[in-house]
């Protein structure tokens, strides 16, 4: 099972929190891969260059990142990355909705040998051990939420309080207040 954090960043949040992705070696791979893909390094300049959708944080110092072909479905011969076998966090962005109210994002990465996974092996200890930094930053930085299972940035609790209405992504998500 991947270890997931589910949040809710204003652009504010998410500044900062590249900011803090600045220290490690990744690059940039959307959810699907044109051909003509060239990788880069999420930095706080390069912000406006993600891709809208769904997106990959890879590191390959711990590893290849491994892109093979859609064999099946809408996107059949599209090129994805394999999150399973490739040392990648898969990144969501927490995004208005057409209400005005913020959706939540999430981020995940697989770093435990399941046999749901098909992974034969465990991720490198770095990578892991990178992951950890990561949910180490949200608990210092985000407050958490009721119910329980979601981080709030800063600035996004801020804009609660001003009258934001944070709603959970998922289908007939509810709404969701910082803790306390």
């Amino acid at each position: 099972m991947a270890n997931t954090l589910r949040f809710f960043f204003s652009p504010e949040d998410e500044r900062a929190f590249f900011r803090f992705l600045e220290r490690f070696t990744l690059e940039v791979y959307p959810r699907r891969v044109p051909p003509d893909w060239k990788p880069f390094r999420p930095t706080v300049d390069t912000l406006d260059q993600l891709p809208e959708e769904d997106l990959y944080l890879a590191a390959p110092e711990f590893g290849n990142v491994l892109v093979d072909k859609v064999k099946r479905g809408p996107d059949k011969g599209a090129w994805r990355v394999d999150e399973v076998r490739s040392p990648v966090i898969y990144y969501e962005r927490s995004r208005p909705n057409e209400e005005g109210e913020l959706v939540s994002g999430k981020m995940w990465a697989e770093l435990d040998v399941t046999p749901q996974t098909g992974r034969n092996t465990a991720p490198n200890d770095r990578f892991r051990r990178m992951f950890q930094e990561v949910e180490e930053w949200f608990r210092k930085t985000c407050r958490r939420s009721e119910p329980m299972g979601f981080w709030v940035g800063p600035h996004a609790a801020r804009s609660f309080k001003e009258g934001l209405v944070l709603r959970d992504s998922e289908r007939k998500g509810g709404t969701v207040r910082p803790f306390r």
